[in-house]
């Protein structure tokens, strides 16, 4: 272990006095403090598992964006995001550090995005060890060269035990917040040891400065690319299946959820690892993830099977939301360094509960603005109190929670990209056919494959398409390894009447979430909506 004293770069300038700081630890010695510490126990086969205590999930409520002259007028601000003062910014970071003062502390030297035009480098601070673990598998690493000349661009410190006494006295809601500060470039994490704040934090910064100062385009995304250097992009919220369908053997992984996409037309992974969701988890359902749950792994919030040191998946009683964090090169088939050119498809992947979309169709570039926008999936009867029927749910370019600007600025960028570079962008359904959740069926994993399949080997380029009546998105009429009646949604259903009734009631909540975008969305934009709404008939149409 090296202690701060024995290097010559010193925490003294940062306001931490007396601190016992531990610099670019190991796994395995990261592994053996927590453990040693009683903060973690071990799995049978030597994975670390840890408990984040009140935080299992992230707290957007208590996320914040300083306001000050750099992100006055650039900022979306409103429900997600939140404005802080710089004052009080400063106020809770000096309590931070006093805070921290006179303790152990561990400190990763790190940096993000993969592709060395874009890197930024990045310090962390943490209070404790196994965030610094997390940290380590989630960042890309450094070279024992590249450490000596380490400067960071951003900071960020991490407190788990450090509240804020007096929130309302700060412009807080609570005494945990999350707070980036663009203008003096760190971030502060106080009193949650949700790991994922850490994360979400540094992409959430990224993606302001990224479009605003690098013209990239951030995307919550995962990527892979093929054997001829052809790059696919998933977008998708949990469970439309956006880890399952971007692991393919028979492509490399760039990386599972955070991607920039250049203005030179090249993909590029923010991270160095992978943070997966484990409810649930098999080997058949997921290999990959399963298989990547070794020592230098992180598990958060899981639960043993009794008597044993077994990890019992299918046991929520903590949280919905465990998880896993590894390094990247826990998967097999990987691309490195974590960056391709030449996108040629982008997928968004959309859970349609009501069992109206097609399974596969190819949008317009208005379009796909429009559905990236909208990012739409939508919530199953029985997976909330009170839903008794399926619930239409938007997350604006499918990951709205981190997206400082407009979400029309990430839209309006993506069209031009994928003008630009010929792109083809397709809505693909993982959700309902023949009826809605509870009357029809969900689509068969095999035949989502061959969809992607068909696409990723140009097999629908020679295809005649139809126009769907009520959402205008263009629908395959063949598609190999699929049966040709499910590819139009309406044939599906036994009464006609029926579908079009919920694609109509479907079509009308799209617009209605897209009202708050309208004024700030071009006319391309707009167009790109479902053709029904309360201005039309669906004779309109036929």
């Amino acid at each position: 272990m090296t202690d701060v004293t024995e290097k010559p770069k010193s925490l003294d300038g940062y306001g931490l006095k007396n601190v016992t700081a531990h610099w670019n630890l190991s796994a395995e010695e990261l592994q053996q403090i927590t453990l040693e510490k009683g903060m973690g126990v071990e799995t049978e086969n030597g994975t670390l598992c840890i408990k984040t205590g009140k935080f299992t999930g992230r707290s957007p409520q208590d996320r914040f964006l300083v306001k000050d002259a750099y992100t006055e007028d650039k900022v979306w601000w409103g429900r997600i995001n939140k404005a802080i003062s710089p004052e009080n910014f400063d106020i809770l970071q000096e309590e931070m550090l006093a805070y921290l003062s006179g303790k152990e502390v561990y400190v990763r030297d790190a940096y993000v995005c993969a592709d060395p035009k874009y890197r930024m480098n990045v310090q962390v601070i943490t209070e404790y060890p196994w965030s610094n673990y997390f940290i380590k598998n989630m960042f890309i690493q450094l070279t024992p060269e590249e450490r000596e000349g380490f400067t960071e661009e951003w900071l960020v410190l991490c407190a788990p035990g450090y509240e804020a006494p007096e929130p309302t006295k700060v412009g807080l809601r609570s005494g945990n917040f999350s707070i980036l500060n663009f203008t003096k470039k760190i971030a502060l994490v106080g009193g949650s040891a949700y790991t994922g704040e850490m994360k979400k934090g540094i992409f959430s910064a990224l993606n302001l400065i990224l479009p605003l100062e690098k013209n990239v385009l951030p995307m919550h995304c995962s990527a892979n690319v093929g054997e001829a250097g052809d790059t696919a992009i998933f977008f998708g919220l949990s469970g439309t299946g956006k880890t399952t369908l971007s692991a393919d053997p028979s492509r490399k992984l760039i990386g599972d959820d955070e991607h920039g996409w250049t203005y030179e037309n090249t993909i590029f992974n923010f991270e160095g690892g992978c943070y997966a969701k484990v409810i649930d988890l098999t080997e058949e359902k997921e290999p990959d993830i399963f298989r990547a749950i070794r020592p230098g792994a992180l598990l958060e919030n899981i639960v043993f099977k009794e008597g044993t040191k077994e990890v019992d998946f299918f046991d929520a009683s903590i949280t919905q939301n465990t998880r896993v964090s590894y390094p990247i090169d826990h998967i097999d088939n990987i691309q490195l360094p974590s960056y391709a050119s030449n996108p040629k498809n982008i997928f968004f992947l959309t859970c349609d509960a009501f069992g109206v979309l097609p399974p596969v169709s190819k949008l317009t570039p208005g379009q796909a603005a429009y559905h990236f926008i909208s990012g739409y999936t939508a919530k199953v009867a029985g997976t909330e109190a009170g839903i008794n029927e399926p619930v239409p749910s938007f997350s604006a370019c499918f990951g709205e929670p981190f997206m400082p600007l407009h979400p029309t600025v990430y839209a309006e960028m993506l069209s031009q990209k994928m003008t630009e570079a010929g792109v083809n962008v397709w809505l693909v359904n993982t959700g309902w056919s023949g009826g809605p959740y509870g009357v029809g069926s969900r689509i068969k994993l095999k035949y989502t494959r061959a969809m992607i399949s068909a696409i990723l080997e140009n097999k629908l380029d020679e295809v005649d398409f139809e126009t769907h009546p009520i959402f205008g998105l263009f629908m395959p009429k063949y598609c190999p390894g699929v049966p040709t009646e499910i590819l139009d949604p309406m044939n599906t259903w036994l009464q006609k009447g029926a579908y079009v009734s919920k694609a109509i009631q479907l079509a009308h909540a799209f617009h209605l979430n897209f009202d708050k975008f309208a004024s700030e969305a071009s006319e391309e934009i707009l167009n790109g909506g479902p053709l029904i709404d309360s201005h039309h008939s669906l004779e309109d149409h036929f």
